[in-house]
């Protein structure tokens, strides 16, 4: 019956709406059988205000679901290893510039309903945000034992590399900052903007070394955009 129904509105979807289908499919590797939350789960709030028409309270769920699974599978893989070592690639496999990347490789830019016109939203964490919320339509819609799978197969897989993980410096201020006590620099974050956009508030954060402007960064919270002032920097300055 549910195969029936899909494909069912498949049929009398329009063109655009059945490419939109088709390139959402391809990503899930599977159709759909409650469209409604998948729409939710990839409508952003620059878009969508209500609280039951973003993606905030999946990407909420989601992350829970993605930690949770998570754990199990660092739990299992790493009998020997302690909690510290276990929380810390936890903390690397979960964290947002990680989740983003994977978004990207994985297409869902393509899918993700957000204002295109925001030049700010193009270069932010969003779509890592949308696959958390993206896990969370999953989980409601085939539940718990399909979306580990899914998880398994389609983000751990193919797109976590342990070793790679395990030398991952996730937090560029830090680096910055002990590169910077290293060769006897100054280092401050300083807020250069601050500014209501589409009902949220948007920080411009720049690193600022001896005085000078090294680096900027935008996003909707203070330590994002500081975060990304610094990884900018880190990669400006060569600092390995």
């Amino acid at each position: 019956m549910a195969f029936l129904l899909s494909w069912r509105r498949y049929l009398f979807a329009s063109k655009p709406e059945r490419l939109y289908n088709r390139q959402l499919s391809n990503i899930l590797g599977f159709s759909p059988g409650n469209m409604n939350i998948y729409t939710t789960a990839l409508s952003h709030r620059s878009v969508r205000e209500g609280t039951d028409q973003n993606n905030e309270r999946l990407e909420y769920l989601g992350d829970a679901v993605l930690s949770g699974i998570v754990a199990d599978y660092l739990f299992m893989r790493y009998p020997y290893k302690g909690e510290g070592y276990l929380t810390e690639m936890r903390s690397k496999m979960v964290n947002r510039q990680t989740l983003n990347e994977i978004a990207l490789k994985m297409g869902i830019k393509k899918v993700t309903i957000y204002n295109k016109s925001d030049n700010s939203l193009k270069v932010s964490q969003i779509f890592g945000n949308t696959l958390e919320a993206l896990v969370g339509a999953i989980y409601l819609d085939k539940g718990y034992k399909n979306t580990k799978r899914w998880i398994f197969k389609r983000i751990i897989t193919p797109h976590m590399f342990m070793e790679d993980l395990e030398n991952l410096e996730i937090n560029h201020k830090n680096k910055l900052y002990g590169w910077a006590n290293k060769n006897g620099k100054v280092l401050e974050f300083e807020t250069l903007d601050e500014r209501m956009e589409k009902g949220r508030r948007l920080f411009r954060v720049g690193a600022v070394v001896d005085g000078e402007l090294i680096s900027e960064g935008k996003a909707y919270n203070k330590k994002d955009a500081s975060q990304i002032a610094a990884q900018v920097a880190v990669d400006k300055l060569g600092i390995i």
